[in-house]
């Protein structure tokens, strides 16, 4: 059996992400599937599919994604969660994306996430 070690998972995740920012959609999914079934337990995997979807324009599929995988798997997710709400946001959504939103930007345990929430309700 093979195992991906935690750098190779970090290395072939920030792959998919440059892969993801070229418009590289297809090979950035092929990167983030192996990457979900060699390392099921990682939330960033579960972001970049998030980021994915967004980029490729696909604002339902991202909401279907981060609602039935993404948060199933990782509830506590603040970073899911503001991606959640800038789908919402992009769907013209608003009320809707304000609930998960405001979740991310309360979680003081991922600045980031909370930066990119507060953000995206201004």
């Amino acid at each position: 059996m093979l195992v991906l070690e935690s750098e190779e998972a970090r290395l072939l995740l920030n792959i998919a992400l440059m892969a993801t920012g070229q418009n590289r959609f297809q090979s950035a999914g092929k990167l983030l599937s192996a990457l979900e079934r060699f390392r099921p337990g990682e939330a960033s995997v579960a972001v970049a599919n998030a980021i994915l979807l967004i980029s490729e324009l696909d604002f339902q599929g991202a909401v279907d994604y981060i609602d039935n995988i993404g948060l199933v798997r990782f509830p506590s997710s603040a970073m899911l969660k503001a991606f959640k709400g800038m789908a919402l946001l992009r769907m013209e959504r608003r009320a809707e994306a304000i609930e998960p939103l405001e979740a991310a930007a309360a979680d003081a345990s991922d600045p980031a996430a909370a930066k990119l929430a507060k953000d995206l309700l201004l």
